[in-house]
């Protein structure tokens, strides 16, 4: 779309006419000659190449006229505007803490196929899911086992997350579990977050059993920083040991850090827990518009130019044309009167 930066300079074109028009013209002193036969000259010179009726003053005040607005518009400096780019800024930093301890391997979960899969598997597969509707939020991913590792950091792109995400197998972290150190860290990688809502869920099968912060005290100190933190705890609970779900010290996690804890034992509970998160971490999506400008004032500069030497070669070429067909007055001998020789 063309548009102008300085419209108003074009209310300027009339200028020259109305200073022709309106201004006091200029008597320039010429020296005169007088003679008697001045009648029958101009009568000759009316028929001549010379004439005005030839039309060459009209041109010639129509290429000054060019030039003329051919400037203004350099002058209003002529913008092209391209078409918006929009960009979404993130509204929320969202932390995913998933547990990669040796119980995630059992295989007592099913994919979207019905085909029996490993826990890991299964979270990976809903999880995913989960990530392709958090666009204009900023995810990060922690997994954990005997210590807490940064998989992914802060990044609106989803697709690499997910990609990260893919990438985790069983035991990579060590086979215990460190939930409470998850949470410290997840507290240290929001120390630089300036986004409005910060949100961590974490994902576990099992108790905290190597964790050198409580879990429940990482949480307090999260809500303290105004970290919100939703626990979700998947498996079967009547493991024992050092396997046992601990859904307790979950539920007083999510309550320290103002969320909520869920409980999944099979793919459809999990898929469920997902989608009330989607629905309890609504999100405000904002947009920053932008719309490239180009400046073309060159371009009528450049027509200004060719117009006034345009105008030049004409004006060369007329004056030839002219002394060509220039023919000398004489006096006819019979009768005496002025005529072209």
């Amino acid at each position: 779309m063309l548009s102008f930066a300085h419209f108003w300079l074009l209310l300027l074109a009339p200028l020259p006419w109305l200073v022709w028009r309106f201004a006091p013209s200029r008597a320039p002193s010429r020296v005169a000659v007088c003679v008697p036969f001045g009648h029958r000259l101009e009568q000759a010179l009316a028929s001549g190449p010379l004439s005005p009726k030839t039309g060459g003053r009209r041109l010639g005040m129509l290429w000054p006229m060019l030039v003329w607005l051919f400037v203004l518009l350099a002058l209003a400096r002529p913008q092209w505007i391209e078409p918006p780019i929009e960009k979404m800024v993130p509204t929320r930093d969202l932390l995913l803490l998933v547990d990669l301890s040796g119980s995630m391997d059992q295989q007592d979960f099913t994919n979207s196929e019905g085909k029996t899969v490993s826990r890991l598997e299964a979270v990976k597969e809903i999880l995913g899911d989960f990530l392709e509707k958090r666009k204009g939020d900023r995810v990060a991913l922690v997994v954990f086992g005997n210590s807490p590792f940064l998989q992914a950091p802060f990044s609106t792109d989803l697709s690499l997350s997910r990609e990260l995400l893919d990438e985790t197998a069983v035991g990579m972290a060590g086979p215990k579990t460190a939930l409470g150190d998850a949470i410290g860290l997840g507290i240290h990688l929001f120390e630089e977050s300036e986004a409005p809502a910060r949100t961590i869920i974490a994902l576990t099968d099992g108790n905290d059993t190597k964790s050198q912060v409580p879990p429940v005290e990482a949480a307090r100190i999260a809500s303290d920083r105004g970290i919100r933190i939703h626990t979700v705890a998947i498996g079967d609970p009547t493991t024992a040991g050092e396997d046992k779900l601990d859904r307790e010290t979950l539920d007083q996690v999510a309550q320290s850090a103002n969320g909520k804890s869920f409980f999944a034992a099979d793919r459809d509970e999990l898929v469920g827990i997902y989608d009330e998160l989607d629905r309890i971490e609504t999100r405000e999506v904002k947009t920053i518009s932008h719309r490239p400008r180009h400046d073309i004032f060159h371009l009528p500069l450049l027509a200004a130019l060719l117009t006034s030497t345009m105008s030049r070669l004409i004006s060369i070429r007329s004056a030839r044309m002219v002394e060509t067909h220039r023919r000398p007055l004489r006096v006819h001998p019979a009768t005496g009167e002025l005529e072209l020789s």
